[in-house]
């Protein structure tokens, strides 16, 4: 069963779902926040990890002139509360993810498939092998990638490579290097939730917990293994040296009595 993805807060932002925001959001987590009283004392924090997704500039002219300039490059302005004492009026906008040095750990799993392969299609049409080992493990950290390089009319053929991953669920794109074709097959991987890592005050309540679980169990009889009487089949240390080291085996007297009269035969000759 899935978990519900919970609400984003001012507090649980980091520098990765920080990319799931738009900028009317980062005003609205932060108005929500204002009445948190030990805001104020993280608020550099707040806004080191909103800038690492978005230009932050402060309106230090807070005039319509001012205001409409930065929303003609694309800027929200809000207000944000930086202390008890004011609000201060910021224009902020969506870091754009264009060029393949854009992408990021934090950011690869934060775009579609879609736009992945029109960055990499910007990158001078290059194709795979263009892209730094860098860029490429960045890619597959959220992308299963695969490619290949076919003649034009060997592409698309009938049951072939191209038709398989599209039908898999892989986006292609195709990149023409003269008579042939590089094709470029990218499907998102799915997010592996990583295991729960226990704070202390997790241990506690885990062992307060498995207390009362225990207290309501009605444990079986503990076994005594000290004062077990002596089984039958017990080890005997002489029967085992008797048995291990002896050599004799069941014969037929008569056999025996034919033996010895041939050895004496045989001396007499």
């Amino acid at each position: 069963m899935k978990k519900e993805k919970k609400a984003l807060t001012l507090k649980t932002l980091n520098k990765s779902n920080i990319w799931d925001l738009q900028e009317n959001d980062i005003f609205r987590l932060w108005e929500a926040a204002e009445k948190d009283a030990d805001i104020k004392d993280y608020v550099r924090h707040y806004l080191d990890i909103i800038k690492s997704a978005f230009d932050v500039e402060e309106v230090k002219e807070d005039k319509p002139e001012v205001v409409k300039k930065y929303e003609s490059r694309g800027y929200k302005v809000g207000q944000l509360k930086m202390d008890d004492s004011e609000k201060t009026k910021f224009a902020i906008k969506k870091r754009p993810i264009l060029r393949v040095t854009d992408l990021t750990y934090e950011n690869i799993r934060h775009i579609s498939t879609t736009k992945l392969l029109e960055v990499i299609d910007r990158n001078f049409g290059g194709g795979w092998d263009s892209l730094s080992q860098s860029i490429q493990d960045i890619i597959e950290s959220g992308f299963d990638i695969s490619t290949t390089t076919l003649p034009k009319d060997r592409l698309h053929k009938r049951g072939g490579m191209y038709e398989k991953k599209v039908a898999d669920g892989f986006e292609v794109l195709e990149i023409t290097k003269g008579m042939w074709v590089e094709a470029i097959f990218a499907k998102a991987k799915p997010i592996v939730e990583r295991p729960h890592i226990l704070l202390d005050e997790d241990l506690d309540s885990e062992d307060e917990d498995r207390e009362n679980d225990d207290e309501d169990m009605d444990l079986p009889e503990e076994e005594d293994t000290y004062n077990m009487p002596e089984e039958d089949d017990a080890f005997d240390e002489d029967k085992l040296t008797e048995e291990s080291y002896r050599t004799t085996f069941d014969t037929d007297p008569e056999d025996l009595n034919f033996e010895a009269e041939s050895i004496s035969d045989d001396y007499e000759d």
